[in-house]
């Protein structure tokens, strides 16, 4: 009965400390809930307020060259072609069928030397023919001779009359002109025959291969099965460059100016030269004059037609060698360098961003700079930077 009658009242659990705990938890939850989008609202709001106070500055953009060193000494600059300034379409005086061709494209030839040949059969025959009339008229005219200085002597004596004398002496004179005209008769058939031949009429090289053996040769060349060039050479020690400068900056150009010329295929390869003539008329279509300039020493690459870069110098004073492999050099505008804290400084861009720079300054020539390290081939940079442009800031570029 006692147990009956326990208190159990005691045995209740105490809940108020367990919903303690999940009030604060739900607080927790509702301050990341709110919190959270509250700071990211925040940092969008700080990132626009930036847009809008500190927007892009709108720039105008340079670009990192890389010329070679002595480009920088460059008066004008004017571009032209390599041409050989002796050059000859070589052809034969006579007409006939090509037998013999004994050279092509890149040969080197010697002047007076056989390059071709036509075919001589007929002229050959006439050239025996001449020399066999030449014997003829050299038999006669012993005949005449002997004749004539026996009748010479008889007419002393008195034992034929002074009319069978002069007779004796015509047919004698006769007989030496007849031997003048054989003579004359064989040389006009060796200069036939010399004719089929073809030969070079300077030391060169054979720049093109213009006919076939089994083609018909021509002087004059109009029919479509005929031709009249066999070979086209050029003396390769006359090369200048032709260049075309413009009307404008003619007054700059002197005989004997120093120049630079550039090939476009070798652009690492720079060739000492000189202004040779300034040709004296104007192309009114172009607005230009061209200009002839030799080369002080070149190589076996510089080959004609080739197209070509001439820097007319300011100053005198050539490389020995008469070619140069100059370095090329890193080259900016000399008004996109500003100073800060005594460093000479660009601002490249990256991604956007103006990014600071610091460069070492090799020369300044104009409105150039050559620099030294810092900077590539190719990068942007802002030009005229000024005071409103620091590190880390948006830029665009100006259109």
């Amino acid at each position: 009965m006692e147990t009956k009658n326990a208190d159990l009242s005691g045995l209740k659990i105490d809940r108020s400390r367990s919903q303690s705990n999940p009030a604060r938890g739900s607080g927790i939850k509702r301050l990341f809930t709110i919190g959270v989008p509250l700071v990211l609202i925040a940092g969008v709001m700080v990132a626009l307020s930036r847009t809008v106070l500190d927007p892009p500055v709108n720039i105008k953009v340079a670009t990192a060259v890389v010329q070679s060193a002595s480009q920088t000494d460059a008066l004008l600059t004017a571009s032209g072609y390599v041409v050989a300034q002796r050059k000859a379409a070589v052809a034969s005086k006579a007409t006939g069928r090509l037998v013999y061709l004994g050279v092509v494209e890149g040969d080197k030839v010697k002047k007076d030397q056989i390059i071709a040949r036509l075919e001589d059969s007929d002229v050959k025959a006439q050239l025996d023919e001449a020399k066999a009339n030449l014997e003829v008229s050299e038999v006669t005219l012993a005949d005449a001779k002997w004749n004539y200085e026996r009748n010479q002597k008889l007419l002393k004596s008195g034992s034929i009359t002074e009319s069978t004398f002069e007779n004796s002496e015509t047919q004698y004179k006769k007989a030496l002109a007849s031997v003048d005209v054989a003579k004359a008769n064989v040389e006009s058939a060796e200069v036939a025959d010399e004719n089929t031949l073809v030969r070079a009429p300077f030391d060169g090289t054979v720049l093109t291969k213009d006919a076939d053996v089994g083609e018909i040769l021509a002087p004059m060349a109009g029919g479509v099965n005929s031709r009249g060039a066999v070979v086209t050479i050029a003396d390769m020690s006359s090369l200048q460059v032709e260049a075309d400068v413009s009307e404008s900056n003619i007054e700059k150009v002197k005989i004997n100016q120093d120049c630079q010329i550039t090939l476009d295929a070798y652009p690492d390869v720079h060739y000492d030269g000189y202004v040779a003539k300034i040709v004296p008329t104007a192309d009114r279509g172009k607005a230009t004059v061209t200009v002839k300039v030799a080369f002080k020493k070149y190589d076996s690459r510089v080959l004609p037609e080739m197209s070509a870069k001439v820097l007319f110098m300011k100053n005198n004073g050539t490389n020995a060698s008469g070619i140069n492999n100059d370095k090329p050099a890193v080259v900016i505008p000399s008004s996109a360098i500003v100073t800060r804290d005594d460093q000479n400084v660009v601002f490249k861009i990256k991604d956007g961003d103006a990014v600071e720079t610091a460069i070492t300054v090799v020369r300044n020539f104009g409105s150039y700079t050559e620099i030294k390290s810092g900077l590539a081939d190719g990068d942007q940079i802002i030009d005229s930077p000024g005071g409103q442009i620091k590190n880390g800031a948006k830029v665009t570029v100006k259109q």
